[in-house]
C-alpha cells in the first residue's frame, strides 16, 4: 500500500496564506470555514480542495523561495507519497475523507510572496511540469487532521 501523511491542514476566510488548523471537516464544497477571494478561479466541486507536498515546498525553499505550508494556497500539505504520482484521476483517502484529483492548479499573482521576485510561475505545470499543486473533488466527506494517513486508493 502506498501511504503518506497529512502534515498540515490549511484554511482562511479568503486569500493566502492559508493557515494551519488542528483539524477540519472536508465537505463536497471544500473545508468548513475555508473561503476564496476569487471564486471564478478557485473553489467549486471540481476544485474543492488544493493539495501540495512538503517535499516540493522543501525543494523550493532550497532554491531560496520563502514558501511554507499554506502560503501557496493549498488546503492540505502532505508528505511521503511520490509527487509524480499525484495526477488527475488518482483517488486518495485523506484522513476520513476521499478525494479524486481533478486538475493541476494554475498559479497566480496572489501567491507571489512565496517566491523570489514574485516568480509564482515557478510552480506552473505548463512551464515546470511536476511542481504544480493539484485540485481535487470530494468523493467522501470527513474529518482531516495533521498526522492522518494519505493513501492512494484508486485511479
Amino acid at each position: 500500500m502506498r501511504q503518506g501523511t497529512v502534515v498540515s491542514v490549511n484554511i482562511s476566510p479568503g486569500g493566502v496564506p492559508k493557515l494551519p488548523v488542528e483539524s477540519c471537516e472536508l465537505r463536497v464544497a471544500g473545508f468548513v470555514k475555508d473561503g476564496h477571494d476569487d471564486e471564478k478561479h478557485h473553489g467549486g466541486p471540481e476544485r474543492a480542495v488544493c493539495i501540495y507536498a512538503t517535499e516540493i515546498i522543501d525543494a523550493l525553499r532550497l532554491e531560496g523561495h520563502p514558501i511554507f505550508p499554506g502560503s501557496a494556497g493549498e488546503n492540505i500539505t502532505i508528505s511521503g507519497l511520490g509527487w509524480s504520482e499525484m495526477v488527475p484521476g488518482i483517488q486518495l483517502r485523506v484522513g476520513a475523507a476521499r478525494v479524486e484529483l481533478t486538475s493541476y492548479t494554475s498559479p497566480c499573482r496572489t501567491i507571489g510572496g512565496s517566491f523570489v521576485n514574485e516568480r509564482f510561475e515557478r510552480i506552473s505545470q505548463k512551464t515546470n511540469p511536476g511542481w504544480s499543486r493539484v485540485y481535487g473533488k470530494v468523493l467522501g466527506e470527513g474529518l482531516v487532521k495533521p498526522g492522518d494517513p494519505v493513501e492512494i486508493v484508486g485511479a
